[in-house]
């Protein structure tokens, strides 16, 4: 690392990349909004994380704006979800999607892994938390609490403690303990709000259900890197299995430019038969520099804060880097990246930039 890095002029820069990622409707694209692998779609889970550079930096327009607009896409359809309130979802198109327009917030409906409930749980826990300490609320009207209120109602219905989702990576179809961890996270966070229900049987269930399947990430996964957000930053894990969750993260997934997501990921995997040479995602990197901070491992966060600074490139802090190579993917920068990246920064260096 440079002795003299300028850490608020790079933290600058890299929020002048991320902020050109949003649109006119406050929702941001999950990389370059001209990028040809459909990322210039948005994630509600993508615009949950891009948003959290922000609020580190006391953007709150930013923030204010983009959840402004997660609630009118929730309110646009309000319909879909009293349909799936009333009777569980059997399909995936009968879940909330994932995946919309962030022009006219329509969904998108070709096939895809839209059972993620993981996001759903993500947008409660952060609306539950900015209620409580940002300076102007979020719900600002009956509609937002009603909607939040049928959110609650949504991961009831769809038995989200036990339902097989494809979770953070949008595949495989499972149990997953990063899956659950969020909507407790999210249940937890909304439940302090006035006019919010929540029963606190729907959070038992969740917690029940995360202490059976934790360390393991699901049955066919011992270990990934989603699991990370059970420590920041839902914090629902304790210090033995936080410990754990690091110690296998660690040893199994980080690599030179990245974390790769789990053992025999194939998504850009460099070996035709998907063993071996997974692709490094740098955003992990990023979160496990913001994790060490946060313990007070100064030592063991600039470890991660010097790789993750090696991973830029002139467009921005790419999705990822082919196994064991400096060529990263087209998806540069991604949203995400670029945010935990700002976070980290900022953690560390917080003389620079008062919160």
């Amino acid at each position: 690392m440079p002795k003299k890095l300028n850490y608020d002029k790079l933290i600058k820069q890299h929020l002048k990349i991320l902020k050109s990622l949003q649109y006119r409707s406050g929702l941001f694209a999950a990389s370059n909004k001209k990028v040809s692998t459909g990322y210039n779609k948005s994630w509600l889970r993508d615009n949950f994380y891009e948003c959290l550079a922000f609020e580190f930096v006391d953007d709150w327009q930013t923030v204010e704006k983009t959840y402004g607009a997660l609630l009118k896409v929730f309110l646009m359809h309000e319909e879909k979800i009293d349909w799936a309130i009333e009777k569980r979802p059997e399909y995936k198109h009968e879940y909330i999607h994932a995946r919309i327009n962030p022009k006219t917030f329509e969904e998108f409906w070709e096939d895809w892994g839209n059972k993620q409930n993981d996001s759903v749980g993500a947008i409660l826990f952060r609306i539950g938390r900015l209620e409580h300490h940002h300076k102007r609320s979020i719900l600002k009207n009956k509609n937002h609490f009603r909607i939040v209120n049928k959110l609650v109602k949504y991961l009831e219905s769809i038995q989200y403690w036990h339902d097989m989702d494809s979770g953070m990576w949008e595949e495989n179809e499972e149990i997953h303990s990063s899956s659950v961890g969020a909507c407790v996270a999210g249940l937890i966070a909304v439940s302090k709000l006035p006019n919010i229900n929540v029963p606190p049987s729907l959070i038992k269930r969740g917690k029940d259900s995360l202490q059976r399947l934790l360390p393991r990430e699901s049955e066919k996964k011992f270990v990934d890197l989603a699991q990370l957000s059970l420590i920041w930053p839902y914090r629902v894990v304790t210090a033995k299995q936080r410990d754990d969750i690091l110690e296998d993260v660690e040893y199994h997934l980080v690599k030179k430019r990245g974390v790769i997501r789990y053992k025999n990921d194939y998504y850009y995997n460099n070996n035709p038969d998907g063993y071996s040479e997974e692709a490094e995602w740098t955003f992990g990197l990023s979160w496990l520099a913001i994790i060490y901070e946060k313990l007070g491992q100064k030592k063991k966060a600039k470890e991660f804060i010097d790789k993750m600074l090696k991973t830029q490139t002139k467009q921005g802090i790419p999705e990822l880097y082919f196994s064991n190579t400096p060529k990263p993917n087209e998806n540069n920068p991604l949203g995400w990246s670029e945010s935990l990246f700002i976070v980290a920064l900022y953690n560390y260096n917080k003389k620079f930039m008062k919160k």
